[in-house]
């Protein structure tokens, strides 16, 4: 059995949190912008996060990214070095984020309902589309041939 290629999984990652960070910034920047501004404002909330929360979000986004990667590399022996295989894994951190956290702050009420669906409506695609960027770059190692 091969071991997961580190360098490849991180290599991976970071594409895979390009990805997720382009989506993210379309999604809550432009598309949802208005909606949560409103949101936030009915519930004496600063409009915008600060300098923190950007910079903290980006940095968690792109180790979700090596996340993603990484489990794609540990599902791979099993379901085969395909297309499908790095939507499985994309598909997992999706419902861990979207589906378990979202319907979670909704029901805080931290996060209208509505918006918790159409941010986890985007994200399966998004989380599917940076899945397949970071397998597309992932390799395993190839074995060397034993020394006689």
């Amino acid at each position: 059995m091969n071991k997961i290629n580190v360098g490849r999984v991180l290599l991976g990652g970071l594409l895979a949190g390009v990805v997720l960070n382009i989506g993210e910034f379309l999604l809550n920047g432009v598309l949802l912008a208005e909606e949560m501004k409103s949101f936030f404002t009915d519930r004496n909330l600063p409009p915008e996060p600060g300098m923190g929360f950007y910079t903290t979000a980006t940095v968690g986004t792109f180790i979700l990214g090596i996340v993603i990667v990484l489990l794609y590399a540990a599902i791979r022996p099993r379901f085969g070095p395909e297309v499908k295989t790095a939507i499985w894994a994309g598909l997992i951190a999706w419902f861990c984020i979207y589906v378990y956290v979202g319907a979670l702050y909704a029901a805080m009420g931290m996060v209208s309902t509505g918006l918790t669906v159409k941010g986890a409506v985007w994200g399966l695609f998004e989380y599917a589309i940076a899945a397949i960027a970071g397998a597309w770059l992932y390799k395993e190692d190839e074995a060397k041939p034993a020394m006689a």
